[in-house]
């Protein structure tokens, strides 16, 4: 089966942590929801898992969880 698209996701300043990268792209739907993605080994980070909302990403870090796959680009 296919991956999902890679989406790109525009921010402002780099860097941008994770948890909050994860509620702008639509992957979490808040910080909540986002720290139980990761707590439940659900995030990736450039093909790692991660588990750590403050970890730093940078443009063209890819970020996967479930079917959905984005990275930061700024803009």
């Amino acid at each position: 089966m296919p991956k999902a698209p890679i989406r790109d996701i525009e921010i402002d300043q780099e860097p941008i942590r994770l948890g909050q990268f994860l509620k702008l792209a639509g992957i979490a739907e808040d910080g909540g929801h986002a720290r139980e993605l990761l707590e439940t080994e659900q995030v990736m980070l450039n093909g790692r898992l991660q588990t750590r909302r403050g970890t730093q990403l940078r443009p063209g870090d890819v970020v996967a969880a479930g079917e959905q796959r984005a990275r930061p680009v700024l803009r």
